[in-house]
C-alpha cells in the first residue's frame, strides 16, 4: 500500500508506517497540478494544510482509498465527495487537544495580568504598576462555544480555578464534570469570558459578527484558537473600540490563507492593522497547538488510525 506524503511532520510518522509494511513517499514541493498527474499510483494521502483536497484531486487519485490530515480539522478536504467516493478520513484532534488547552488559557492569563504590555513597559525602562494592575480568573464564567477534543482541553485547564465554566455546542449532551452545558442564549447572559473551539463550517463561518456579539448581556472577553474566519475582524474592532469586548487572545486570523503557512499576500486590510495597535489584544501566529509535544501525538495519532484501518501482511 503506498502513501504519499505531501507535508513535512515528524520523523516517526514515516518510520512506524515503513515499519508495519507501508510504502511510503514524499512529495513536498510540486504543485497541486503536477501531485495530481501522479497521484492515481498511490493508495493514501498524508498532509496537513498545504493545498485543497477537491473533486478535482479525487477523481485524479483513482486508487485512494484514504487522506490524513496530520491536524485537528478536515475543511481543506472535500468531505462530502470524499464520503461519496468511498474514500477514508483521518484527522487527529486528540494529539494536539492538550496543546490547545494550554495555550487558550496562557493567552486568557496573560490578558488578565496584562502581562505582554507589562513585559515592554519595563523592557523600555519604566516601572508602572498600577497601569498593569491585572484581574483575576477567580469568581468569572468562562463560556466554551464548541466542546469537543479543544473544548474538553481548555475546560480541564480551568478546573484548577475557582470560576464556572459553560459550554455550548450543537450537539447534544457533551457536557461533563468540567463544563455545564446551556443554551447559546443562557452562555450570551452570563459569559465574562467567551473562548471558541469550534471547526470551520457554513454554521461558523463569520459566526462572531456584530449582531452576535451585542447579543452579550455584559462586556466580555473573547478567545479564539479554533478558526479565524470565524471571527468578523471589522466587528471585532468594533467591539474592541466601544468596550463591548474587554480585550482578545487570538491565535488565528480571518486573513489567513487556508495553508496557515502566512497571513495574507496582498496589502494588509485596514481592519487588520486596527486591531494590531490595541494593547488589550494578544495575538500569536496559529501555534496553539504547535507544540513539541503535539508535534510527536499528532504523528503517532496518524499512525494508529491509519494502521488500525488498514493492516498490512508485510
Amino acid at each position: 500500500m503506498k502513501i504519499l506524503h505531501l507535508d513535512q511532520n515528524h520523523p516517526l510518522l514515516l518510520e512506524r508506517l515503513k515499519q508495519v509494511g507501508f510504502t511510503n513517499a514524499e512529495n513536498y514541493t510540486a504543485s497541486k497540478e503536477e501531485i495530481e498527474k501522479t497521484i492515481s499510483k498511490y493508495h493514501g494521502i498524508v498532509i496537513r494544510s498545504r493545498f485543497k483536497i477537491d473533486k478535482q484531486f479525487m477523481d485524479a487519485a483513482k486508487n485512494l482509498q484514504f487522506i490524513a490530515r496530520v491536524g485537528a480539522g478536515l475543511e481543506s478536504i472535500d468531505v462530502a465527495y470524499a464520503e461519496k467516493k468511498g474514500i477514508q478520513l483521518f484527522a487527529a484532534p486528540e494529539g494536539n487537544r492538550n496543546a490547545v488547552g494550554e495555550h487558550t488559557l496562557g493567552l486568557l492569563l496573560a490578558l488578565f495580568n496584562k502581562i505582554p504590555a507589562a513585559d515592554q513597559s519595563v523592557k523600555s525602562g519604566h516601572w508602572r504598576r498600577e497601569a498593569h494592575r491585572g484581574i483575576e480568573l477567580d469568581g468569572k464564567t468562562v463560556g466554551l462555544i464548541g466542546y469537543g477534543n479543544m473544548g474538553k482541553a481548555f475546560a480541564k485547564k480551568l478546573k484548577g480555578f475557582d470560576c464556572t465554566v459553560l459550554c455550548y455546542d450543537i450537539k447534544e449532551a457533551v457536557g461533563d464534570r468540567n463544563a455545564t452545558q446551556v443554551a447559546l442564549k443562557t452562555l450570551q447572559e452570563m459569559a465574562d469570558v467567551v473562548s471558541l473551539h469550534t471547526p470551520w463550517t457554513s454554521l461558523t463561518d463569520k459566526m462572531v459578527d456584530q449582531k452576535f456579539i451585542q447579543a452579550f448581556q455584559k462586556p466580555f472577553w473573547l478567545l479564539n484558537t479554533a478558526r479565524g474566519k470565524s471571527v468578523v475582524t471589522k466587528d471585532l474592532v468594533l467591539a474592541l473600540e466601544n468596550g463591548k469586548i474587554l480585550g482578545a487572545g487570538l491565535d488565528v486570523l480571518e486573513y489567513e490563507k487556508l495553508s496557515f503557512e502566512s497571513l495574507f499576500s496582498e496589502k494588509m486590510p485596514p481592519e487588520l492593522k486596527e486591531l494590531l495597535g490595541f494593547s488589550n489584544v494578544i495575538l500569536t501566529p496559529h501555534v496553539a497547538g504547535w507544540t513539541v509535544e503535539s508535534n510527536i501525538k499528532l504523528a503517532e495519532t496518524i499512525v494508529e488510525k491509519i494502521t488500525e484501518t488498514f493492516q498490512t501482511n508485510n
